[in-house]
């Protein structure tokens, strides 16, 4: 794997950083004066009396759908949920604010040194560089606040190095943007405040000041880390930010919010793995509980609660805690002072904090390993086995770091031996030949099978220690190789924020957390979706993460689901309202896509409230049956307990004959072929292209990307950013005419003497945008173009590569109907209404409003019908597009002496307009693959369409 491909414009990021950058629109711009004016920022003006600042704010925050609420302050809050990429999002915000108003030095403020470790690396790393020089031509230059190393004494004292390149570099470094990196540590160390001999701009002697005076944008990481009340805020004032951006999941309290992204969206828009627990218990139900009373600085009072009794031990530094359970004689008190008690493993205790004995008990680690390895074995081959592969890896928490870095250590031979008996095990049946190889490879070094990192690790000199550390905090790519063997991953919570892997498929929690801290917090390090092979995110699927706990936790999966509605404001019906709260309102413009104006005119159409909002007789219930989907907060499949039966749907066998043909039909296998009589044609075709994208290689396009940030107008501010950047050629040449007309070749498959002609027949003055930009962008639009004009301006043909059509979704392999499928091929939402008599399941699986009113209408004229299971049929469409219908219909018509096959696409939004190009597009070219064999039908079904109107309209017209 050579490195990570970031996917541009995915809608929840592009919202983020458009809301970010519309804050600063028609600002007045202050320009820096002076002999050091190059090495300041411009200063963007939020004073009165132009109040465009505020009124930004307040813009944004109604189009976002946020309490409307203005601080007063220079900070803006923009709150994400873990795992759906807030370094990338500021990033990106950052380019857009250099490109947007010159801003060029960016102060980034992380808490913790492995956050720092974490953000340097995706800075740093080649895959990003390339990704944001290709958009924007510019890159990053880091400037990195360390801790001093060694003792090595001058009789001057200077500023610190990165301090000093940071604030002296200027804006004529036209390909660079500064952004200096400092930890939390660091923003308080004695080096930040100090007054050094030499100084900056020859005034500037301490750092703080220094930065303060290029007037820097401050963007601070993980800003629950941060209360305004500590010193840390207090330093980071004395760096004079301009404006201070704060990216997170939590917040102590909001200022500025202008964007969210809350958990219950995360999970629900599989922006982010679920989550499954696996909860490992005593048989004879061993719950003692230990609880940290108080600690005066020299002796800790324990409470151990065990059946039903309970008994107080005190006791000193280095002591036992054998003492208070005899299951704890491994851990001894480290440290304490006042507030807290550190135990030898590591674990800080807080007054009432309270942990398991047993959690440390060697019987419940080797249950849960074993339970964890074979596990991931189970992932593995089912990820391996495919043809775009994905690499699963676990992570551990464990308590006793000896027992994994010995050479005998008990964690680390238990471990080998398990995946040793494992890999034998699979060994003796695996087929696959490439999953065969890799096990085989493994099995000649088991050790190479498993890293660790821990805190110590930094101090240590053993080379392949380095190594594994090396790979697990900044080598993911490495860990991600198929040639790698490395799958476990060993830690303390070193590992808990600011580091990630997005194929982190299981977590296997071996030691207690202590204190109550968040458990989106614990799952955070496996919520990425995955990435394949190449580097490619994999979005179209549902993937978990497998989070293996104790006994202790087995409210785990309960209080993981809370804690997302909770901190989402899904709306609770444990308590009747009595009034239509503003709560309740956003939820459901939410959920449902509608206005607050709309909503409330409907409410009020149906005698659902009065004038000051209050429900009336039945109302709130009306609110109950119509909007069903705000209450469901996280849908119940996304966060589900491992002992829970894996949901199938019953499949009504005995309609299958009446679906049969129209099923096999949809499930031939075929390839598209274009049909041109000669080159010439062909060449003839490409020239008409790239005449039609003449507008597009202009210097005047480049002014469009102003567009982009007019997030004011209530619109969908993602398909904006997407219509304008996907549709402009960047005017840059960083390739050889000869080297881009070849990799554009390879690209389009077209030959290079046609592509040469046709460039030149064109009159484009290509030589202006020799850059793989352009190349990604003719190829989307050429894409594009084959679609729109197969069919009309040349042929297609559909060929059949094979006769072979079992095994289907529904069919096996000798072709006969399957009894019941995976539920979650059908529909994510469940309803325990019911379904209609001929429809092809007897439960109601949907993904959409739209979908369930579908399935729950009768209707005479039909013998049956299914929802189409994901991903089971997809009918190519030129241009390397597919068309995936929602419904098969086989209805009676003609007295019900024919059959008639209608095939629905269901678009849960209220209009055509915007879809029915391309759509008719897809249904002409399902029509030629359907060629007659079968009567058939294609409508598009929207919101404001009911499906027994679109089958009157049909049966008419036949």
């Amino acid at each position: 794997m050579k490195g990570f491909n970031f996917e541009k414009n995915l809608n929840h990021q592009t919202q983020a950083v458009n809301s970010t950058v519309a804050v600063f629109e028609h600002l007045e711009a202050i320009s820096p004066v002076g002999v050091d004016k190059n090495c300041i920022n411009p200063v963007l003006n939020r004073e009165e009396p132009w109040r465009r600042f505020s009124d930004n704010i307040l813009k944004i925050q109604n189009s976002n759908r946020i309490p409307v609420k203005y601080s007063g302050s220079n900070i803006l809050d923009i709150m994400m949920e873990t795992g759906t990429g807030k370094t990338y999002t500021y990033a990106k915000t950052i380019f857009e604010l250099n490109k947007n108003f010159g801003i060029f030095k960016f102060v980034v403020i992380v808490p913790t040194l492995s956050i720092k470790a974490g953000t340097i690396d995706f800075l740093k790393s080649e895959s990003s560089r390339e990704h944001f020089k290709e958009q924007y031509g510019k890159t990053i230059h880091l400037h990195i606040v360390e801790s001093k190393k060694g003792n090595k004494k001058s009789s001057k004292s200077f500023v610190p190095p990165s301090v000093n390149s940071f604030v002296t570099s200027g804006n004529f470094e036209k390909n660079s943007i500064q952004v200096l990196v400092i930890n939390a540590g660091m923003i308080n160390s004695d080096s930040m405040q100090k007054s050094f001999d030499k100084g900056l701009f020859d005034k500037y002697t301490i750092p703080f000041d220094a930065i303060g005076a290029v007037n820097p944008f401050v963007i601070i990481d993980e800003p629950h880390k941060f209360a305004q009340s500590n010193k840390t805020w207090e330093n980071i004032q004395k760096m004079n930010p301009q404006y201070i951006l704060r990216y997170g999941a939590t917040f102590q309290e909001n200022e500025n919010l202008i964007y969210t992204l809350s958990a219950v969206d995360s999970f629900n828009k599989n922006l982010v793995k679920g989550v499954i627990g696996h909860i490992t218990e005593f048989e004879n139900g061993k719950n003692a509980i230990v609880k940290l009373l108080d600690t005066d600085g020299n002796e800790a009072s324990f409470e151990l609660i065990e059946s039903g009794k309970r008994k107080t031990v005190k006791l000193v530094k280095k002591e036992s805690l054998h003492k208070v359970h005899s299951e704890m004689n491994d851990l001894v008190i480290e440290n304490l002072n006042k507030t807290k008690v550190v135990l030898s493993n590591g674990l800080e205790l807080k007054k009432g904090d309270k942990i398991n004995p047993f959690s440390y008990a060697q019987t419940l680690q080797e249950i849960m390993l074993q339970k964890a390895v074979k596990h991931h074995f189970e992932i593995e081959k089912e990820f391996l086995t495919r043809d775009v592969k994905i690499k699963p890896l676990t992570l551990f928490f464990i308590d006793n770091i000896e027992e994994y870095r010995n050479q005998s250590g008990y964690l680390k031979t238990t471990i080998e031996q398990l995946v040793e008996a494992e890999i034998k095990q699979l060994l003796k049946t695996e087929k696959d030949e490439f999953y065969k190889a890799y096990l085989e490879k493994t099995l000649l070094d088991i050790p190479k099978t498993h890293a660790g990192y821990f805190s110590k690790d930094n101090s240590e000199k053993d080379e392949a220690i380095e190594q594994e550390v090396n790979e697990i905090l900044h080598d993911k790519q490495a860990m991600l190789d198929l040639e790698n063997p490395r799958r476990f991953i060993f830690s303390k919570w070193t590992l808990r924020e600011g580091w990630d892997n997005p194929n982190v498929f299981q977590i296997c929690k071996l030691r207690s957390s202590g204190s109550e801290i968040s458990k989106l917090q614990e799952v955070g390090r496996g919520l990425r979706l995955p990435v394949n092979e190449y580097g490619n995110r994999v979005k179209d699927e549902q993937f978990y993460l497998n989070y293996f706990v104790d006994f202790t936790e087995s409210d785990f999966v309960d209080s993981l689901v809370s804690e997302i509605n909770e901190k989402s404001g899904a709306i609770s019906i444990e308590k009747e309202p009595e009034k239509l709260t503003d709560n309740i309102i956003k939820k459901i413009c939410e959920v449902y896509e509608t206005t607050e104006d709309d909503l409330l005119e409907v409410l009020d159409d149906n005698n659902v409230i009065n004038r000051s909002n209050n429900f009336k007789e039945g109302g709130f219930n009306y609110i109950k049956k119509n909007y069903p989907l705000i209450f469901e907060g996280v849908g119940s499949n996304k966060v589900r307990k491992a002992t829970d039966t894996k949901k199938q749907v019953t499949v009504r066998t005995e309609k299958y004959q009446e679906l049969k043909n129209l099923w096999e039909k949809l499930n031939e296998k075929v390839i598209l072929e274009y049909k041109f009589d000669k080159e010439a044609t062909f060449q003839s075709l490409l020239t008409d292209f790239f005449k039609a994208q003449k507008k597009n290689f202009s210097i005047e396009g480049l002014k469009q990307r102003k567009a982009k940030i007019e997030i004011e107008n209530e619109q969908a501010i993602a398909s904006e950013e997407i219509s304008v950047l996907d549709n402009e050629v960047t005017p840059v040449s960083t390739m050889k005419y000869s080297d881009f007309i070849k990799e554009l070749s390879k690209t389009l498959n077209i030959n290079l003497k046609t592509i040469h002609q046709s460039l030149i027949d064109s009159n484009i003055e290509i030589n202006q945008y020799l850059n793989t930009s352009s190349i990604r962008i003719i190829k989307q639009n050429f894409d594009n173009y084959l679609m729109f004009n197969a069919i009309d301006k040349f042929s297609i043909e559909y060929k059949k590569v094979s006769n072979s059509i079992h095994p289907t979704k529904i069919t096996d392999s000798e072709g006969k109907i399957l009894s019941e499928i995976p539920a979650s091929d059908v529909g994510v939402l469940y309803s325990d209404s019911d379904v209609a008599n001929n429809y092809f399941f007897d439960e109601l699986f949907y993904d959409s409003e739209l979908e369930k009113t579908n399935i729950e209408t009768e209707i005479k004229e039909v013998v049956v019908f299914t929802k189409i299971p994901k991903n089971s049929i997809k009918i190519p469409v030129a241009g390397g597009k597919s068309y995936s219908p929602d419904f098969a219909y086989v209805l009676n018509f003609d007295n019900g002496d024919k059959k008639l096959h209608f095939i629905v696409e269901t678009k849960n939004v209220n209009g055509e307009d915007s879809l029915r190009e391309e759509e008719k597009q897809k249904i002409r070219h399902a029509e030629k693959f359907f060629n007659g064999n079968i009567k058939i039908d294609f409508k598009t079904q929207f919101s404001n369409k009911k499906i027994v109107d679109l089958i009157k309209e049909i049966t008419i017209k036949e």
